[in-house]
């Protein structure tokens, strides 16, 4: 693994993920928040009309940079594939559920360390989640739970929702006269659009090189423990968020006043744990799908459509928590999350036998 080139890669991906987390966030992003996938798909849903919080309306750059990033990166590699067909509405629904996991908690899994890196002791009863989610993930593939192969696909799938972020790029630096846009609130609060872009474009390409992930760090910890590249690179990220937030002055640990966090211990844990499920059976935190999507891979991109529109209904139905904790609709849709991927296990369950 020390000689294998792959592995500095990955190292440099974990580290470029902790440094710039916190720099963006030092450059205006909200507080503990410089990336959090769910958080910037819910300004982005608000920008685009899709709820009317007016505090969480905004295009978020480094989504697009993300998503092209990749794509860049797969065609220069040549590993950009139009491919799909593997039970495309129950991953739009996977994608769905995905943010109602990450909106009760807070944050996406990238979020969670932000936070916890920066003295947010609350994190850990969302960490306790994931972990436990990812577990359960992985018995549940062992148990023969497969949701199929993507194949090769003709009429050019895996290119809409590339394209489909080429639009939000443009509309980041041109924006037409229906885009909305936060005046005060965490919507309001943003690094430079260059600066973001730039950001998302590197680790965008960084993470189709590596196959860098959260979730899927977690998940090779547990099939291979010390032998995983990926836990390495998980490693530097958090030594590169601690070591960040200690120099913008930004580390404060404690349960309480954290910003962006609540109380809610428990359903910090079914939300986390809701999300490492999912992404396991699935292939990938949100951030991955969103790199999957860059590549070709029409079936992820299905995943990044249904978390998009939920970014708009976790605000509309009432569903993101806030500091005073998890409201009534987070509680019903996260146990609603359980109940779709526990039968979605017993039918793709059926299909593999």
């Amino acid at each position: 693994m020390w000689k294998d080139r792959h592995f500095y890669l990955v190292l440099l991906t974990g580290l470029s993920f902790g440094l710039l987390g916190v720099a963006l966030a030092a450059l205006g992003n909200p507080e503990n928040s410089g990336i959090c996938i769910s958080c910037f798909l819910e300004n982005t849903a608000g920008s685009l009309g899709l709820h009317d919080n007016e505090r969480m309306q905004y295009l978020r750059p480094e989504l697009a940079g993300f998503v092209l990033g990749a794509m860049v990166s797969a065609l220069v590699f040549r590993e950009f594939c139009s491919r799909g067909g593997s039970v495309p509405m129950t991953r739009f629904f996977a994608g769905f559920f995905l943010i109602v996991g990450c909106a009760v908690f807070i944050g996406c899994p990238i979020k969670l360390f932000l936070r916890m890196t920066a003295g947010d002791l609350t994190t850990l009863a969302g960490l306790a989640g994931l972990v436990g989610g990812v577990w359960v993930g992985l018995h549940s593939l062992a148990k023969g739970v497969q949701p199929g192969v993507s194949k090769i696909v003709r009429g050019g799938s895996g290119w809409w929702v590339p394209l489909f972020f080429v639009l939000l790029m443009i509309w980041v630096f041109l924006p037409p006269g229906f885009l909305r846009e936060a005046q005060s609130g965490g919507g309001a609060e943003h690094a430079p659009a260059w600066i973001s872009l730039g950001a998302g474009l590197l680790l965008g390409a960084l993470a189709q090189r590596s196959r860098f992930c959260i979730t899927g760090s977690l998940r090779d910890t547990l099939l291979m423990g010390h032998r995983s590249p990926l836990i390495y690179g998980l490693a530097l990220f958090v030594f590169g968020a601690v070591a960040g937030n200690l120099i913008f002055g930004r580390f404060e640990p404690g349960f309480h006043g954290q910003p962006g966090a609540h109380l809610d211990y428990l359903w910090s844990f079914f939300g986390m744990a809701l999300v490492g499920w999912v992404s396991v059976i699935f292939g990938g935190c949100p951030f991955r799908q969103l790199v999957k999507a860059g590549e070709g891979d029409a079936d992820a991109g299905m995943v990044v459509l249904g978390m998009l529109v939920a970014g708009g209904l976790a605000q509309t139905w009432g569903i993101t928590a806030t500091a005073a904790g998890v409201p009534l609709p987070g509680k019903m849709a996260v146990l609603a999350g359980f109940a779709f991927v526990f039968m979605i296990s017993l039918v793709l369950r059926e299909r593999a036998v």
